[in-house]
């Protein structure tokens, strides 16, 4: 039996010379054995970064004399009251347990309970436990999870997320290691030193032209981030966005024309323009109707404003996605129809309709598309995972690499960026309490299909368009997935009856869909499991969501939203109700030099490419052992480097990249 034991408290700084030898441990005996560090940094408070531990001896115990179930480990001296590290293999052999690669690691504090294997993949449900062998640890496993792993309400109306105000209140296993701390820490200092120079520098000077705020761009951060601030106010750019931008969700097929867009007087040219492009299947909208009534932030005693636009847009053959009309607020019973904005219209009037656009779609974006969907989902999945699966459990050990960092970066995200005075307060035209309003709303629209690609895909009516690069990878992405998930969960389901029966399984599903979403069976999650099938498309779900999901909508943030007039996160003056627009005009309603500042250094670090990151599919743990799964990783990891190079082989052809499904920039689980 080999040990890997990680002490926070006590430092020798001095590394290991070498693993112990090889040894095998006779049945139902007890002793002595060594144990090696793992080679990850010391976590003492205060302790160099690169110090490594040194070795420590253990106390061993194995139970049951005919077959060794369980090894107990009781640390000896200042490990009783310290957190460790332990990575374990075994291999069931006579006479013994001897030494294999290492599998996990797990963290203990004071003695730990840990289960042998007898079957070839290390994963058991309940029903390979007939004689219940196992079930005093994974009951006794889950009641200790359950007292750590409590549900929170962090705003009445939204789902349930991880109880806990602070990073120390969560468990020792979900935070941040020290280089991923350093690392965020370092990146956030900079941003915010990078944003006060910036303001020095430019407290004085005007800022009444669009090419001032190229004082606040950075250059060389991202080549797409230079042809966006070059090719902005094209119309081609503003509709390409809707499709693989960093916000592709969005955009549907129109079915009939929508019931808010009044035609004024003198626009029935444009009707029938409109009508034509939904007889060819050809017209698209973007509608924003979830922002109408939300109340805007109000920063430094200045009101800010929201709008809830309507863009109608239509298909080219060749590819090109053109906006044909922009209808900024919704109708009022009693009031004049509001104005419709034309590309014909006046130029200044035209790019004026656009950013409000763009605006509201930043708000969506970063609420709906960022937060609630892939943060918050995947915070929901994390926490029935840790309190309704054990760690012997093969639906465990096969999500349990997608949910690394997910809680820590959520506690920074309400601490930091939508807390009280946080930057959405500051900056956002949502904050000050409408980024609350609107995630509220936007819970009503969390169903089931809108998490899988191939129904939401559907549902959207983008099945076919071949100019949609979001579209195209991520169901390649999903089958992936989902043939990965469906072979492994085969090794251990052989028939649906085993799904049904597995008691921990079917726990797991209605915690995530009757607790975390707070009864979202009427939204087509499932609160129970019957069938294989049915279960591999929810175990592929809540992959997919925090890994694929998120990086579509995460890693475009630096690429579209550095140059601040292709995203305003706020909009200083009202909704125009004329075309009569001046550039006067513009420039008081896009942000100001400060709030474009801000904007720019928080894209900055959230959006760069994280130089810790674990690509999907890629993580260094083995939570399973033997031939069996180890084959369907490699398998899995194959098929992820050939969808890689067909993406480059593509990539190559194109202008714009499309990267944000590329296998080896998807992160596996919600870490940033």
């Amino acid at each position: 039996m080999f040990l890997a034991a990680y002490d926070d408290a006590h430092c020798p700084c001095a590394p290991p010379s070498r693993w112990p030898t090889s040894r095998a441990f006779p049945r139902s005996t007890e002793g002595a054995a060594g144990a090696r560090v793992s080679q990850g940094q010391c976590r003492a408070p205060g302790c160099d970064p690169f110090c490594r531990p040194a070795e420590t001896q253990f106390k061993w115990t194995v139970q049951e004399y005919w077959r060794a179930l369980f090894v107990k480990l009781h640390p000896t001296h200042s490990f009783r009251t310290t957190h460790w590290f332990c990575k374990l293999d075994w291999a069931s052999g006579k006479g013994g347990l001897r030494r294999r690669p290492g599998r996990d690691r797990e963290r203990h504090s004071g003695e730990a309970s840990l289960p042998v294997p007898s079957s070839p993949h290390l994963g058991r449900t309940v029903g390979d436990d007939p004689q219940g062998l196992f079930k005093q640890h994974r009951e006794q496993e889950l009641e200790e999870r359950r007292k750590l792993y409590r549900w929170g309400n962090w705003k009445d109306g939204l789902i349930l997320n991880m109880a806990g105000a602070k990073i120390s209140d969560l468990p020792v296993d979900e935070r941040f290691l020290e280089d991923k701390k350093i690392d965020f820490e370092a990146s956030l200092a900079k941003g915010l030193a990078d944003l006060a120079i910036k303001d020095s520098l430019n407290v004085l000077t005007c800022w009444n032209d669009l090419d001032d705020f190229n004082r606040i761009f950075w250059c060389g951060q991202s080549k797409l981030a230079e042809k966006v601030r070059d090719s902005w106010k094209e119309d081609a750019l503003f509709g390409y966005q809707f499709l693989n931008g960093t916000n592709p969700v969005l955009l549907r097929r129109s079915a009939s024309l929508p019931s808010r867009l009044v035609f004024p007087p003198g626009m029935e040219e444009l009707k029938d323009q409109l009508e034509q492009e939904l007889q060819t299947s050809t017209l698209f909208e973007a509608d924003f109707s979830l922002l109408d009534g939300v109340k805007a932030n109000v920063i430094l005693c200045s009101q800010q404003h929201l709008a809830a636009p309507l863009v109608m847009l239509k298909l080219q053959p060749d590819g090109k996605l053109l906006p044909m009309v922009i209808q900024l607020q919704l109708p009022r019973v009693g009031s004049p129809p509001p104005p419709l904005f034309l590309p014909t219209d006046p130029p200044m009037a035209w790019l004026l309709a656009k950013c409000w656009v763009r605006s509201a779609d930043f708000q969506m974006h970063e609420l709906q598309s960022h937060l609630l969907r892939g943060h918050l989902m995947a915070e929901v999945i994390t926490v029935a995972t840790m309190r309704c699966l054990p760690s012997i459990h093969p639906i465990f050990k096969l999500i349990i690499p997608h949910l690394r960092y997910t809680l820590e970066i959520n506690v920074r995200a309400r601490n930091g960026l939508v807390s009280d005075m946080g930057i959405f307060d500051q900056v956002v035209s949502t904050g000050g309490g409408g980024h609350v309003e609107l995630l509220q709303r936007a819970g009503a629209f969390l169903t089931y299909r809108s998490f899988c690609p191939p129904d939401d895909l559907a549902d959207r009516g983008l099945l076919g368009v071949k100019a949609s690069f979001y579209a195209q990878d991520a169901l390649r992405l999903w089958e992936i997935l989902a043939r990965y998930v469906q072979v492994m969960v085969q090794l251990h389901y052989k028939t649906d009856e085993a799904v049904r029966d597995d008691s921990e399984l079917q726990s797991w599903c209605r915690e995530i869909t009757e607790v975390g979403l707070r009864g979202a069976q009427d939204r087509g999650f499932p609160n129970s499991l019957q069938t294989r099938d049915q279960m591999c498309h929810f175990v592929t779900m809540c992959i997919f969501t925090c890994t694929g999901q998120h990086s579509s909508t995460h890693l475009g943030q630096l690429d579209w939203y550095s140059w601040v007039p292709n995203a305003p996160c706020t909009m200083r003056m009202p909704p125009p109700t004329t075309k009569d627009v001046t550039l006067k005009t513009l420039m008081a309603t896009l942000p100001n030099f400060h709030q474009a500042s801000l904007q720019m250094s928080i894209v900055w670090q959230l959006g760069r490419r994280q130089p810790l990151m674990v690509a999907l599919g890629q993580h260094q743990e083995e939570y399973f052992s033997g031939p069996g799964p180890k084959a369907v990783l490699q398998k899995f990891r194959e098929e992820l480097t050939v969808l890689q190079k067909e993406i480059e082989t593509r990539n190559a052809k194109l202008d714009m990249p499309y990267e944000y499904l590329l296998p080896s920039l998807v992160e596996n689980s919600v870490a940033i």
